[in-house]
């Protein structure tokens, strides 16, 4: 199930930012009284009465200007609007029904998405009547509610989710990956997702999200059945450039977290950047396993010995849990190697979900303490028990002790390189936690 997007636009200084981080409890975006100050996007997840949502802040849309900030604020006014489910039209009580407000009221007219127009500074609730004059922009009833100091902000929630698309499960059984293809701009994600899928290949089973969300592309590769998250996005080149860096992200963070694998692919050129090393924690962090594809290798490959040996080195000692992490070296413009990414997706998705029996776990144990026990601190000594898996997707392990504060994090390290030395669960997250004995043996 695909999570629906709320944007808040309006002109500057109307409280955007204070309502933002008003729905989402937290300060994450900048307020200032100076009008502009959201420049770069914000979002967040949000949850009200059991329904999550994104939610966008966007910079104060100037209609009709034509410096190049404002210009710039305004396109990526409109692809919120473009991306998004629901609409909050911001205006502010204060200064009445201003021009800019009308014209920005007429464009979203032809938006065809759900707006909520929400009047803001409506300090003196519930004696407040000056938001009534709003009626005059014909988009529905005013909504009254003060951002700064929260009047009216439950029933503006409890409205705002009342026009979220309709949450239906998902049709896709269990034995379908799910892929996410993610990356920074113009590294090539689309050149590959058009490699994979076949540039031509007419798509007869589109699989849309929600209402407005991006559309999913299933592929056959066998016997198993992938859907590539988010291909519209990918393989749709606007009309502006192709991804503002704002709404990749967004993107990033929607499809990782439906993802069950990640293929983050990386400019062979440019090399893994601090931004590509963020994205694949993140992935990493929520759970999906991760394949890194290095593109454009037919841009270097002949003109360095050893470039991927020396480069992967690189980059595995800058982020260890990389170790554990296939990389491919391929070329969408060629389709060098590009076909057994589709082989890797496959293997990652299965580790991901392996399984091993409690005895076995075990026994593995009992070898790793013969090898090493933990370190023994002042006091009563660190004693592990026995271990069982508790979990797939990622593969989750519990190891009873009874002292599980006094294990460090080296020795922690040790069991799970240990764990992945017997049973691997290549590009899959393994996480082991401690669990204290009850009673005493």
């Amino acid at each position: 199930m695909s999570i629906p997007t709320v944007a808040i636009i309006g002109r500057p200084n109307v409280g955007k930012s204070t309502l933002f981080n008003r729905i989402i409890g937290r300060r994450q975006a900048i307020v200032d009284a100076e009008p502009g100050v959201t420049r770069d996007r914000h979002f967040a997840p949000a949850e009200w009465n059991g329904r999550r949502f994104w939610l966008v802040d966007t910079g104060g849309m100037v209609p009709g200007a034509t410096d190049p900030l404002n210009r710039a604020i305004r396109g990526q006014v409109e692809q919120a609007i473009a991306e998004s489910d629901v609409i909050v039209f911001l205006v502010d009580v204060e200064a009445g029904v201003h021009p800019m407000d009308l014209e920005i009221g007429q464009y979203l007219r032809h938006a065809k998405r759900p707006v909520l127009l929400v009047v803001n500074k409506a300090d003196n609730l519930p004696d407040e009547t000056r938001h009534l004059a709003f009626y005059e922009m014909g988009l529905g009833d005013p909504f009254p509610v003060s951002a700064a100091v929260g009047k009216n902000s439950g029933d503006l929630l409890d409205r705002l989710v009342s026009l979220l698309p309709v949450a239906t499960e998902s049709e896709q059984d269990d034995e379908t990956i799910r892929v996410a293809v993610v990356g920074r701009p113009n590294v090539g994600k689309s050149s590959l997702v058009n490699c994979l899928l076949g540039k031509d290949r007419h798509i007869v089973a589109a699989e849309p999200g929600t209402t407005r969300d991006a559309i999913d592309t299933p592929y056959q590769h066998g016997d198993r059945r992938l859907v590539f998250i988010d291909t519209a996005g990918l393989r749709k080149r606007s009309k502006v450039e192709e991804d503002l860096e704002f709404y990749s992200t967004l993107r990033t963070s929607r499809a990782m977290e439906r993802a069950d694998v990640c293929l983050l692919v990386v400019d062979a050129k440019d090399g893994m950047h601090v931004q590509d090393l963020k994205i694949a924690n993140e992935a990493w962090d929520r759970g999906a396993g991760v394949i890194i594809a290095v593109n454009k290798w037919d841009l270097i490959e002949e003109k360095v010995t050893n470039t991927a040996r020396d480069g992967e080195r690189d980059i595995k000692a800058r982020a260890p849990f990389l170790e554990f992490i296939p990389f491919f070296y391929v070329s969408a413009k060629t389709g060098q190697r590009v076909p057994k990414l589709l082989d890797a997706i496959v293997t990652v998705a299965d580790e991901r979900e392996k399984r091993v029996p409690t005895a076995e776990v075990n026994r593995v144990l009992e070898a790793l303490l013969a090898r090493q026990q933990p370190p023994q601190p002042v006091g009563e000594s660190v004693r592990l028990f026995y271990a069982t898996q508790v979990g797939t997707a990622p593969p989750r392990f519990a190891v009873v002790a009874n002292r599980p504060e006094a294990i460090p994090e080296s020795y922690t390290r040790y069991l799970h390189n240990g764990f992945r030395e017997a049973w691997e669960f290549t590009g899959a997250p393994l996480t082991i936690k401690f669990r204290r004995k009850r009673g005493r043996r």
